[in-house]
């Protein structure tokens, strides 16, 4: 790091009776990840998020009900972009991307403003995506947007196969927050 440059990074740990998760994240990495939620497809979601939005992301969680986990990632992701954007001075502070994923098309438009808006229209119809309930997918960008207080309009604008709907909506996530996050 440049002296004078702030590192941005946080460290999450949530432990109720429920689950057990901490998360450690930068910011400025490059990509990494070290992804165990015990759910397959919200690892391969979150490993994509780490890969695309540039921000190295360790998580671990665990806990009675896969609900409670995936809504408690959610929570605790949020809590740490917060955290490691600190101040925002100097950040771009908004972003927004239209990713493909096969026959899929989502956009996402955030805004790291300091309070929580979410409009969310994922186009899911079916009830399990892999081994993730659809309504999980639902509460974990519910209880991201509202730790990370952030404007969260993340839509899929049409597709087929579920996993490449929310695959898309991931990428486009982390797309936004990569130039969200950029300092200028």
């Amino acid at each position: 790091m440049d002296e004078g440059k702030m590192e941005r990074n946080a460290k999450i740990n949530r432990e109720t009776s429920e689950t057990n998760v901490s998360i450690e994240l930068n910011l400025d990495g490059s990509g990494t990840s070290d992804i165990e939620t015990g759910y397959k497809f919200m690892d391969h979601m979150l490993t994509i998020l780490a890969r695309h939005s540039q921000m190295d992301l360790n998580i671990k969680a665990s806990g009675d009900l896969k609900h409670h986990i995936i809504e408690d990632i959610g929570i605790c992701l949020g809590e740490g972009i917060l955290q490691a954007l600190g101040n925002k001075k100097g950040i771009n502070r908004y972003g927004s991307a239209f990713i493909p994923m096969d026959e899929s098309l989502a956009r996402c438009v955030i805004d790291f403003c300091g309070r929580k808006a979410l409009d969310l229209d994922l186009q899911l119809t079916e009830c399990d995506i892999e081994d993730v309930a659809v309504e999980d997918v639902y509460h974990f960008f519910n209880s991201f947007a509202e730790n990370a207080k952030m404007n969260l309009h993340l839509h899929v604008l049409y597709g087929l196969d579920q996993h490449h709907m929310v695959e898309a909506a991931f990428k486009s996530l982390a797309r936004a927050i990569k130039e969200a996050k950029q300092i200028v």
